[in-house]
């Protein structure tokens, strides 16, 4: 039933296609909007047991540096382009795990490790939250990156299915998290703050979506033109925010008038899996989306070992994050770190543990 009305919300004659847009209606499309969101984070965690048991070979232990999802419709080259790159660019066994059939494996890259993820039921019918469905959104939520393999001739209808079929998932690709300051209290009514004007979000609209969640009083502050859906996003607080690339498969089939149109699309990138064309390009792409940061070790006495960095992520890279990924333990016999590189002008340099490390540095820890 659930399902039946989420999908009645989203066709033509739904309540929401019907309702004319304008200043009028806003809170009346503000309410439907969250009533919506609800009903499809119902879909995704139904509560109480039963469900479609435990989703068979979806249980991917997450391994190496980053974790990309490939997402496509068949017969796009998806396949094609997985094992291509994995046979290409893998220093490791290509099917190095057994407990999901279809990742073809590990890939390394400037001395990261990442893990290619096919996702294969993520299209068809994983919105009904039929059990395998479930646990493949659950992957894909975890993915550091996603990558929507595309056919060149047929991109744009298959682009739209795809983001809908995501977003409908919670997952935001290529967006910022919304610039809204949310916190509940236990009187005073809600209270609205906004720091710029908004085109969308009024009192009255704000106080519809939230008297949906049951909440009456809250502090809510505005500091960008936002949508009714960026305050749903916001409330309901378990959206994931992924970059994305479109991979637009098959460049082999069309002119080279088209193929530079193409380069103009943000977040695209034109290949051909079959001839092994312009992997360089995406390769480089996806390092650039993940936003991942080598460090060097260099025990003492020796030179630093620039064949197996530790890979960060950008957010995380002081000295105290470094530690953690090499040993728990670390941190606790850490006296200072010695630093050659970018983030320090002297080389070395002595730093302490909230020393923040840029790409490429080279450390020496030195223990109590």
């Amino acid at each position: 039933f659930t399902y039946t009305l989420a999908k009645n919300c989203q066709t033509q004659n739904s309540p929401m296609a019907r309702t004319q847009k304008n200043k009028a209606t806003a809170h009346h499309l503000g309410l439907l909007k969250a009533r919506l969101a609800k009903l499809r984070r119902e879909l995704i965690t139904p509560k109480g047991g039963g469900g479609g048991g435990p989703g068979e070979g979806f249980d991917v232990a997450k391994t190496g540096d980053a974790r990309i999802g490939f997402v496509g419709f068949p017969s796009v080259g998806k396949s094609t382009l997985l094992s291509n790159l994995a046979g290409v660019y893998s220093e490791v066994a290509a099917y190095e795990f057994t407990t999901l059939t279809t990742v073809p494996g590990v890939i390394r890259y400037k001395g990261a490790k990442i893990q290619l993820l096919d996702l294969p039921g993520i299209i068809e019918g994983a919105k009904d939250g039929k059990g395998r469905g479930r646990q493949v959104i659950a992957v894909a939520r975890t993915c550091n990156l996603i990558l929507i393999v595309l056919d060149v001739l047929k991109p744009l209808g298959h682009k739209k299915l795809i983001e809908h079929e995501l977003e409908g998932f919670g997952i935001r690709l290529n967006k910022q998290p919304p610039n809204i300051g949310f916190k509940r209290k236990d009187k005073g009514g809600i209270n609205l703050t906004a720091t710029c004007a908004q085109s969308e979000l009024d009192l009255e609209t704000v106080k519809s979506i939230l008297a949906e969640y049951k909440i009456h009083n809250a502090d809510v502050t505005l500091r960008s033109d936002s949508t009714a859906d960026d305050l749903i996003d916001v409330v309901e607080g378990n959206r994931v925010f992924i970059p994305c690339i479109y991979v637009l498969n098959k460049i082999d089939q069309i002119s080279i008038e088209e193929l530079d149109i193409i380069y103009k699309v943000p977040h695209c990138v034109p290949i051909s899996a079959h001839h092994r064309w312009n992997f360089d390009d995406l390769l480089e792409r996806i390092w650039d989306y993940l936003k991942l940061v080598r460090i060097y070790t260099k025990p003492k006495g020796q030179l630093p070992d620039y064949t197996a960095p530790v890979v960060l992520p950008v957010d995380r890279t002081a000295a105290e994050d470094f530690c953690a990924k090499i040993h728990k333990n670390l941190i606790k016999e850490f006296k200072y770190a010695l630093v050659w590189g970018s983030s320090v002008k002297h080389n070395p340099q002595k730093v302490g543990k909230d020393h923040v490390l840029e790409d490429e540095d080279v450390i020496q820890i030195v223990k109590k």
